[in-house]
């Protein structure tokens, strides 16, 4: 029985996870849920999984939980959760920056963490892996791409390869003709062709920043230099990523198009369980194709790319930066085109430094939140 802390339990990778642990109630128990503000969902989930502790980080909520489990608010009960007593692992499926202090909190007690959050590792991927290493705790790839590495490595994340093949949908804008990028919606932008996920990283896809994200998360969890890393636009999203060993040889991981398996197997490996999932259909498939990124149609990725050579603080950077601007189109105050341009100019004005202290991130997110505010109308 592996007794799991699910931190961010009320977003898409956190329901998912949900439906994983109570697909297999003998092998695994939800002992602690902790989430932001959604009451209502929170308690629908103390009701079916019977946990511990239940928390809303949003200070002075409220939720009704069965008897049995705590229900606690506030940051300091979120803290708790995060590095809850009786968990084996955590699972990290908390969005954008607030992830990190959740992942370094696991870690400083010990826990293995399965980690779906990848603005950890963008913004303080040096502290995250030094301290793992510190406490002889496992960082668990869920994203599906890292997922797929680790699976071709052998579940190795220190085994030798020469090149890593990131794949990447393009998302949902990548057949917009350029010039019409300026005056797409919100709605246009959300309707990924493949994948069914929160708001914010469908955007990110959209632009390609995750996938600069990606890059930066494989670096720090395989060891990866920035020329070793190649992103490839894969529209059938079958392949989830590939590894190219000295030999020449590249071994890739292949599905459907689901965050399930990626979330079950960081639960169960090396051991793997049926997720309910479909086969993939080749003859119904066909082919595969792959093609190069278009620097004009994904600035953003550029940018991530710029962030993660320059290294430092200047990542952390990025992703405040682009967090502010994917809020503000989703809230209908920019253009498309102007997430690109806020990350372009917050980036431009930052001072690098060296990403030594959680402390000092926080602070970096700060100032790049507020640099990037002062461009939203």
């Amino acid at each position: 029985m592996k007794k799991i802390a699910l931190i961010g339990s009320t977003g898409s990778i956190g329901r998912q996870a949900v439906e994983v642990a109570l697909r297999y109630p003998d092998r695994f128990r939800i002992v602690a849920l902790a989430a932001n503000t959604d009451a209502r969902r929170l308690a629908e989930q103390a009701a079916r999984l019977q946990p511990r502790l239940a928390v809303l980080r949003r200070e002075g909520a409220s939720a009704e939980v069965p008897a049995g489990c705590r229900f606690a608010c506030g940051e300091a009960a979120f803290e708790e959760a995060c590095a809850f007593a009786e968990a084996d692992v955590v699972l990290v499926a908390v969005t954008g920056f607030a992830g990190l202090k959740a992942t370094l909190l696991a870690l400083e007690a010990g826990k293995d963490v399965a980690l779906a959050n990848k603005e950890s590792l963008v913004a303080g991927g040096a502290l995250v892996t030094a301290l793992a290493k510190k406490k002889g705790a496992h960082i668990l790839p869920v994203d599906s791409e890292h997922s797929a590495i680790w699976q071709c490595l052998g579940f190795d994340r220190g085994a030798p390869f020469r090149r890593i093949l990131l794949t990447a949908s393009g998302g949902a804008l990548r057949d917009v003709p350029l010039c019409d990028l300026a005056c797409v919606t919100a709605k246009q932008a959300l309707a990924h062709p493949n994948w069914r996920m929160g708001d914010k990283i469908t955007i990110d896809c959209a632009t390609m920043l995750n996938k600069g994200f990606e890059v930066i998360e494989a670096m720090h969890l395989f060891g990866a230099e920035l020329a070793q890393v190649q992103v490839l636009i894969h529209r059938e999203s079958v392949v989830h990523s590939m590894v190219e060993f000295a030999d020449g040889a590249v071994l890739a991981q292949l599905g459907v198009p689901s965050m399930e398996l990626p979330i079950q197997l960081a639960l169960t490996y090396p051991e793997r369980l049926s997720c309910a999932l479909p086969p993939v259909d080749f003859l119904q498939l066909g082919a595969l194709h792959f093609e190069g990124v278009d620097a004009a149609r994904y600035p953003c990725f550029t940018l991530a790319l710029a962030a993660a050579k320059a290294g430092g603080t200047l990542p952390c950077v990025l992703n405040a930066a682009g967090e502010v601007a994917v809020s503000a189109f989703l809230r209908g105050q920019i253009k498309y085109t102007q997430i690109a341009e806020i990350i372009e100019d917050t980036l431009s004005r930052a001072v690098r430094g060296e990403a030594e202290s959680y402390a000092q991130l926080a602070e970096t997110d700060r100032a790049a939140r507020a640099a990037a505010a002062k461009r939203v109308p």
